[in-house]
C-alpha cells in the first residue's frame, strides 16, 4: 500500500487478495482488521472493490465455516467477521460496490454466516451486508434468489439474536466464560464485564433492526407478505423497539408502517387487536416514532376494508391529538386526524354499536366543526371577556384543590374548559393538565393519560409542556406502560436542561427514580432475563416493589397526599408542579374561594 507507483501497488494489492484465502499466515487477522478500519473509515474509496476485495472476502468467510482446523487456529476465529463487516461497510452508500460484491459471489457465504454456522456475532454483520445488498434496485433480485429462506431466518433472527446474546453473553456474569474472542470484538481490549455488556446490549438491538431491514426490503415489494404476515410475529414485531440503544432506527414500528401500504399487510394488521392498541399508545406517546404510529393507524382507518376493524379502539385515542397543529415537519396534523375519523361521519354513526365511540365521534364534530363555526361568529371583546371569565373559573378550581374537593375541581376545570375558546390554546392547554393531575389523583390513568395528551398537543412545539409530561408519566407507570411512561420522564427533564442551559441542572429526585425504574423494566434484556433466570428476577422485582412507595404513584404515597390535603386545606411539601397557579397557604382559602366567585359573576353580569 506504500508503493508510490500506482500500477505496481495496484497489482500487487490484486495479488495480495488473490492469495490471502489459498495460503495460512498467523498475520491475516492483522491485515484483516486493518482493511476493516479502512472500509468502516473509507467506504466510498473505490481503488480495494475494484481490485477484488469482495471475492477474497467471500472466499475467506467460507474457508471459516468449512475448514474448523483452520478457524480455531492462530486468531483465525476473528476473520470471518471482519471479512463479512468489509463487505457491508463497502456495499453501505454505492450501489456500484454493491453490483461488484453480488457479481464476486458473496451471496452464498454470508446467508452461510445468517443461518448462523459460527456465532451470532458473525451473523449480525451478515445480516448489515444482505440488508444493504437487498435495499438496491440493482441488487434486490439477487437476494431474492434465496427468498423464502432469506425472510424465514430473518424474523426468527428478529424474534430470537436477544435471547441468544442474553444467553451466550450478556447472562454469563463471570468474565472468563465468556468466548474471549467476542469480548475483543465488542471492545477492542479497553474496558470491562460493565463495558462488554453494555456494548453487547447496542450490537444485539443492531442486530434485531438489521434484521427486520431485510423485511422492509422485501415487504415494500410487496414479496413474502404472507410469511411476514403471520399473526405470531406481527404479535410480537410492536415489542420490538429500537430503544435507547439503537435510537436511529424505528425497528418494528417501520415494518409495520411499510406493511400498512399494502391491502395485505393493513387487513393482517387490523386482525391483530393488540398491535392496533400498540400503535395507539404510540400514536399518544412523546416517542420520536409517534408520527409513525399516527400513519398506521390512518392508513387502516382510510381504508374501508379496515376502517371499522381498528376504529372503535383507534377513535379512543386519536381523539386526543386533534388540536395537534404540528409533529416535526408535519403540519396540520391534528385536522388530518379528524378528517379522517370523520369520513362518512353520519353513516358511521349508524354501523357503530359501541355508544363510547359514538359519542366520541360526536365530540370531535362539536368540537372541529360546530364549534369553530360559532366561535367564528365572536367579537374580539367577546373573545376577552370570556378569556377573564375561563381565568375566573381557573382560580375557582384550583382553590377547591387545594380545599381537598378534588372531584369538584374537575367539574371546575371541565366547565372552563366548555367555556374557553380554541384559539386561547395556552389556557386551554393548563386547563387540561390541571384536570390531568386532578385525575391522577383519583386514580383514574386513562383519564389523566387523555388530558395530558390534550394539553402536550396545544403545546410549543408539541410535547414540550413539562408538567404534563411529568402527569403523563406517572398515569402510564399506573398502567404499566413502561416504554410510554420511559420517554415522557426523559422528556420532561430534558426540558429542566433545556430551561436552564448556563447552569448545573439539579433533575428532581422523584424523576430521576422513574427513570431508573423504567430502564429496569425496559432494558433490552428484559425478557430474555425473565425466562432464562426466574429467581434472579424474583429478587429484582422485589427490589422494584421496594422503591415503589417512593414513587408518587404508588396508592399509599397518594392516600397520604389526600389525606394531608384534607387535614390541613393547604401546600403539600415537595409537590409544587401539581398546579399551574402559585400555591397559597392555610389560612384564607374559604376567603379566597368567595371572592373569585364574586369576580366571575360580575364578568358574567356584564357580559349579559
Amino acid at each position: 500500500m506504500k508503493e508510490p507507483d500506482s500500477s505496481t501497488r495496484r497489482t500487487g494489492i490484486s495479488n495480495c487478495f488473490k492469495e490471502m484465502p489459498l495460503i495460512d499466515d498467523q498475520e491475516h487477522v492483522l491485515v484483516l482488521s486493518g482493511l476493516w478500519n479502512i472500509a468502516m473509515t473509507q467506504p466510498d474509496d473505490p481503488e480495494f472493490p475494484s481490485l477484488g476485495i469482495f471475492d477474497c472476502m467471500g472466499r475467506l468467510i467460507y474457508r471459516g465455516i468449512n475448514d474448523r482446523d483452520w478457524l480455531l487456529r492462530d486468531q483465525n476465529i476473528y476473520i470471518p467477521y471482519y471479512a463479512a463487516h468489509v463487505i457491508g461497510s463497502y456495499t453501505m452508500n454505492k450501489v456500484e460496490f454493491a453490483e461488484k460484491a453480488v457479481q464476486s459471489g458473496v451471496i452464498p457465504p454470508l446467508i452461510e454466516l445468517m443461518r448462523g454456522k459460527i456465532s451470532w456475532v458473525e451473523q449480525r454483520v451478515a445480516v448489515r451486508a444482505l440488508g444493504h445488498l437487498a435495499s438496491y434496485e440493482r441488487t434486490f433480485e439477487a437476494v431474492a434468489v434465496y427468498e423464502e429462506e432469506v425472510v424465514k431466518l430473518a424474523m426468527q433472527i428478529a424474534l430470537t439474536c436477544l435471547g441468544t446474546v442474553y444467553a451466550m453473553f450478556v447472562g454469563v456474569k463471570d468474565k472468563g466464560n465468556r468466548l474471549k474472542y467476542h469480548c475483543d470484538l465488542l471492545t477492542r481490549g479497553v474496558g470491562g464485564l460493565d463495558m462488554e455488556t453494555r456494548r453487547a446490549e447496542e450490537w444485539a438491538s443492531q442486530h434485531q433492526c438489521w434484521s427486520i431491514y431485510i423485511l422492509n426490503c422485501f415487504a415494500s415489494k410487496e414479496r413474502s407478505l404472507n410469511l411476514i404476515c403471520k399473526r405470531d410475529f406481527l404479535k410480537d414485531l410492536c415489542g420490538m423497539w429500537g430503544g435507547l440503544v439503537n435510537h436511529s432506527s424505528p425497528a418494528g414500528v417501520g415494518l409495520i408502517r411499510i406493511l400498512c401500504y399494502s391491502k395485505t399487510g393493513r387487513k393482517s394488521i387490523a386482525e391483530c387487536k393488540g398491535l392496533t392498541e400498540s400503535l395507539c399508545n404510540l400514536s399518544r406517546s412523546s416517542d420520536d416514532w409517534q408520527y409513525m404510529g399516527i400513519d398506521c393507524l390512518l392508513l387502516l382507518l382510510k381504508d374501508p376494508d379496515t376502517r371499522y376493524m381498528v376504529i372503535e379502539i383507534a377513535t379512543s385515542f386519536l381523539i386526543d391529538l386533534v388540536e395537534l397543529r404540528t409533529l416535526g415537519d408535519r403540519s396540520n396534523v391534528g385536522e388530518t386526524i379528524a378528517r379522517i375519523l370523520l369520513l362518512d361521519y353520519k353513516q358511521s354513526q349508524k354501523k357503530l354499536k359501541n355508544s363510547k365511540v359514538q359519542k366520541a365521534l360526536e365530540e370531535i364534530w362539536g368540537l372541529m366543526v360546530e364549534r369553530r363555526k360559532r366561535e367564528k361568529l365572536m367579537s374580539e371583546e367577546k373573545v376577552e371577556d370570556t378569556r377573564v371569565l375561563v381565568s375566573l373559573i381557573k382560580q375557582e378550581g384550583n382553590l377547591i384543590f387545594w380545599s381537598g374537593e378534588v372531584e369538584e375541581a374537575v367539574m371546575k376545570y371541565s366547565e372552563a374548559l366548555d367555556l374557553c375558546p380554541l384559539k386561547l390554546r395556552k389556557e386551554r392547554m393548563v386547563l387540561y393538565s390541571n384536570r390531568a393531575q386532578c385525575h391522577l389523583m383519583l386514580r383514574d390513568p386513562d383519564a389523566a393519560i387523555r388530558d395530558s395528551t390534550r394539553a402536550l398537543c396545544l403545546s410549543n412545539p408539541a410535547n414540550s409542556h413539562r408538567k404534563s409530561l411529568w402527569r403523563r408519566s406517572q398515569a402510564y407507570d399506573m398502567k404499566c406502560l413502561a416504554k410510554e411512561s420511559l420517554m415522557d420522564c426523559i422528556m420532561f427533564i430534558n426540558g429542566f436542561i433545556k430551561s436552564e442551559p448556563t447552569r448545573g441542572v439539579k433533575i428532581p429526585y422523584y424523576a430521576a427514580r422513574m427513570i431508573s425504574k423504567q430502564m429496569d423494566a425496559t432494558w433490552l434484556f428484559a425478557a430474555a432475563r425473565s425466562r432464562t433466570s426466574s429467581g434472579e428476577v424474583n429478587k429484582v422485582q422485589e427490589l422494584d416493589g421496594d422503591n415503589d412507595e417512593n414513587y408518587c404513584t404508588d396508592q399509599q404515597q397518594y392516600d397520604e397526599m389526600m389525606r394531608v390535603m384534607m387535614e390541613n386545606k393547604g401546600f403539600i411539601s415537595g409537590l409544587s408542579t401539581i398546579i399551574e397557579e402559585p400555591l397559597i397557604g392555610k389560612g384564607g382559602n374559604r376567603r379566597k374561594l368567595g371572592k373569585a366567585r364574586r369576580r366571575r359573576k360580575a364578568v358574567l353580569a356584564r357580559s349579559t
